[in-house]
């Protein structure tokens, strides 16, 4: 993370694969906002030493379900052990309507120490 503030809003770096990103997230738990933008490998460059100290490291799976796609996130480093999955929903009524399959573990939504600014500045 390039900065976040205690309000909800954050700036994340992220590089997956060779495509690189800025994100304006706004908000918290199931309703935020988000503007990504995608960057060029200098630009990215430019920018990865502002985020020493708020790097997290982590394995993405993703996972067709439902008209949905539920990201799974194994956690490496010295999160190593939590794996967390994540849906991002279209619309509000689609995140109310949700029926989690069998095999989630507990809601951590509104839980702010699974969120991953929070886990990037421990």
């Amino acid at each position: 993370y390039l900065a976040s503030e205690p309000g909800g809003r954050h700036v994340r770096l992220r590089k997956k694969g060779k495509t690189a990103s800025l994100t304006f997230k706004v908000g918290r738990g199931a309703h935020r906002e988000e503007r990504e933008v995608k960057l060029s490998p200098k630009q990215f460059a430019a920018l990865w030493p502002g985020t020493a100290g708020r790097r997290l490291r982590k394995l993405r799976y993703e996972i067709p379900w439902r008209n949905l796609m539920i990201e799974i996130d194994v956690y490496r480093g010295k999160h190593s052990g939590l794996v967390v999955a994540e849906v991002e929903f279209p619309d509000l009524a689609t995140c109310r309507e949700f029926k989690p399959p069998r095999w989630f573990g507990r809601e951590v939504t509104s839980q702010n120490r699974y969120s991953n600014v929070r886990l990037a500045n421990e």
